[in-house]
Formats: C-alpha cells, sequence, structure tokens
C-alpha cells in the first residue's frame, strides 16, 4: 500500500468515526417514537393500540399497501406519528418459511455464521436473497441446542419497506410471528433497515468531505498565490494523468483478482464440507465403545484415530452414512496385550454439504 493510499484511508476512516460521533449526539437529543403496525388476513395493516412511548392510538384506520404506496385516509396526526418513527412491521406467518435447526452446544457463540452458510441450503434462497432471521428454543439432547429460523425472499418484503419508507420514517423492522403463537410471545426480526438514519449519515457525509475539500482548496489556492505557478503546470498535468490512468489499471487488476478469488471462495464452499457439520456428522455415527484419540480434516477427506471394541464395524458405519465414502485403514489395526480396545486408524473421503443432503 502506497502512502497516498495510507492517506486516503485515514481520512475516510476519521471521516466514518466523526459521521457516527455526530449521528449518535444526534440520537441522543432526540426521542424517536415506536409503532408496531400488525398485517391482518386481507392483507392490510392495522397499527397497535399504544406507541413506542405508551400513549393510546386515536387513528384505527387500516393501512393498505397499493402500487407500492400505502393507500389509507390517514389524517395529519397519524402522518406526524409516522414521520420519523421506528416502525415494525409483523407481517404473516404465511410470508415465511420457518426451519428447525439442531446444532451442537458448542455452536452457540457462532450462530449467525453458521445460519448465514446453510441459508441456500435451508432455504430456496442465497443469503443475499432472503431476509431472514432465527430464534433459539432451548437445549435439545446431548448437549445441542435448537434454533427456528424464519426466512422469506427479499423481493416479497420490498414492497412493504418501500412503502412506508416513503411516509419519511427512520428506520423499519420486519418481524415474523411463530405459527400459532400468542401475540405476547417473542418475534422473529428478519430485516432492520435504516432510512431516515442512512439519508441523513449520507448528507452528513457528503456535508463533512464538502467543507474539508472547500477548506483544502482555499488552502491550495493561499499556497499557489504564494509560491505561484511554474512554468512547468503542463507537464505536472500530464505527469499527473499518467498517475491516474496507472491507478486506475491498478484497480482494474486488483478487482478481476477479487473476482478470480471470490469464485474460488465460492467453489471451495460447494466442494469442502464444514468442520462443524464433520464433527456433528462423526458424534452421531460412531458407537459410544468408541474414542477418538486425534481428528484431522484434510482438503476433502478426513483421519480418524482412537480406539474401539470392533475397528472393521467403524468402516460399515461409515460407508453408510451420507457424508462420508471410501473408509479405508491407513495404518494397521493393533491391540495391547493388557487392552481390550483396539487401536485403529481410518480415512475416509468427505461428501461435500450440498451433496449430502440430496
Amino acid at each position: 500500500m502506497t502512502w497516498r493510499a495510507r492517506i486516503a484511508e485515514a481520512f475516510w476512516r476519521w471521516i466514518a468515526h466523526l459521521e457516527a460521533a455526530l449521528l449518535a449526539l444526534r440520537e441522543n437529543v432526540r426521542s424517536t417514537p415506536q409503532l408496531r403496525l400488525f398485517e391482518g388476513q386481507d392483507g392490510a395493516f392495522t397499527l397497535d393500540q399504544t406507541d413506542g412511548n405508551g400513549n393510546p392510538d386515536s387513528d384505527g384506520a387500516p393501512l393498505r399497501i397499493i402500487d407500492g404506496r400505502v393507500d389509507a385516509p390517514t389524517s395529519d396526526d397519524l402522518a406526524a406519528k409516522f414521520r420519523r418513527a421506528k416502525v415494525e412491521l409483523v407481517l404473516q406467518p404465511t410470508r415465511f418459511m420457518f426451519r428447525p435447526l439442531e446444532l451442537p452446544g458448542r455452536a452457540s457463540d457462532f450462530l449467525e455464521g453458521i445460519i448465514r452458510a446453510q441459508i441456500d441450503r435451508l432455504t430456496p434462497w442465497t443469503a443475499a436473497e432472503a431476509a431472514f432471521g432465527w430464534r433459539r428454543l432451548g437445549q435439545g439432547e446431548s448437549d445441542r441446542i435448537v434454533v427456528t429460523i424464519a426466512a422469506t425472499a427479499r423481493s416479497l418484503i420490498a414492497p412493504f419497506v418501500n412503502a412506508f419508507s416513503e411516509l419519511g420514517v427512520d428506520s423499519i423492522i420486519v418481524c415474523a410471528p411463530m405459527p400459532g403463537a400468542e401475540p405476547s410471545q417473542p418475534l422473529i426480526k428478519v430485516l432492520e433497515r435504516k432510512v431516515e438514519g442512512a439519508r441523513q449519515a449520507q448528507r452528513l457525509r457528503r456535508a463533512l468531505v464538502t467543507s474539508l475539500a472547500a477548506g483544502g482548496g482555499l488552502a491550495a489556492v493561499a499556497l499557489l498565490a504564494v509560491f505561484g505557478v511554474g512554468g512547468d503546470l503542463e507537464d505536472r498535468t500530464d505527469q499527473l494523468n499518467q498517475r491516474i490512468a496507472a491507478r486506475r489499471a491498478e484497480l482494474r487488476s486488483a478487482h478481476d483478482a477479487t473476482g478470480e478469488a471470490a469464485a474460488a471462495l465460492q467453489r471451495r464452499k460447494r466442494e469442502t464440507a464444514s468442520s462443524v457439520i464433520v464433527v456433528d456428522a462423526l458424534s452421531q455415527i460412531l458407537p459410544d465403545h468408541t474414542y477418538l484419540t486425534e481428528l484431522r480434516v484434510l482438503s476433502d477427506k478426513i483421519q480418524i484415530i482412537g480406539l474401539t471394541q470392533d475397528a472393521p464395524s467403524l468402516i460399515r458405519l461409515l460407508e453408510q452414512s451420507a457424508h462420508f465414502s471410501k473408509a479405508v485403514f491407513f495404518a494397521p489395526t493393533t491391540r495391547s496385550a493388557n487392552e481390550s480396545a483396539e487401536h485403529f486408524s481410518i480415512e475416509a473421503k468427505v461428501q461435500p454439504v450440498y451433496t449430502a443432503g440430496r
């Protein structure tokens, strides 16, 4: 990274910190009302009986989305409620796909990454196409956790988000209720979009950059007036154009390299099974009398070393699993004179998750 790139990176980082500080100060001094709307069976939205401050609702007229806009006999008071408010949309459960997922207890600290990586396997959409969230239901058997995933296509809820965004709200949260759940039970948040906050951040960043650019421009004019403009200005302009052209060529080259790297990572994801899934599959296959002393995950295969009462039966169990194939002993099976268990060393090919799940 050149010194110019370091200066540019530091500048934009400073702008981001200043912008975040100013926005946080603005949020602290300004109160944001909270509204919750429920979608009915007919597709109309009704406002909750109380707003976020506990005040009773005075306008119970239903709100409908027609041609991408909110169509309702809204009063001035109701329109003022939506302006710069935090709106929570509770859609019908039929708009979502619910999937239970059981994971090892050790995966509780990595739920977001694990669910995002498997969303294309659990739903018809990719992580970029889906709006999804989850709720942990409790502890399963054998130190395992159970979560329920709620997902839907972003394109399906986009009309609701866009329609209410035009009312000047501060942010929109889309929630999914569990099927058959009581109104008091917690909801699953599947999407949150900052509307007015994002506009304010964009305007604030533009104002900061413009102010700094104007100050830098005035400083540059002052320096030019002090030192004068030399006769080699045209040559310097040519050199600058050459540097810009070279820099653009570097950026295009870096973009191509990034695209190839992303494609390679995507290909590796589809061809390589997740280590968490491999460990989970082994824990379900191996019998209780088998103990592993070593586990190696090598690209598309695994090696397991340990003790068992019946080593040949492990080959059969691995072959019968949808996650492994071509299981063989890669070292002799031995048994000590004072031990009843056999020392085994087995190697097996790992099937990718998307293939094993078919």
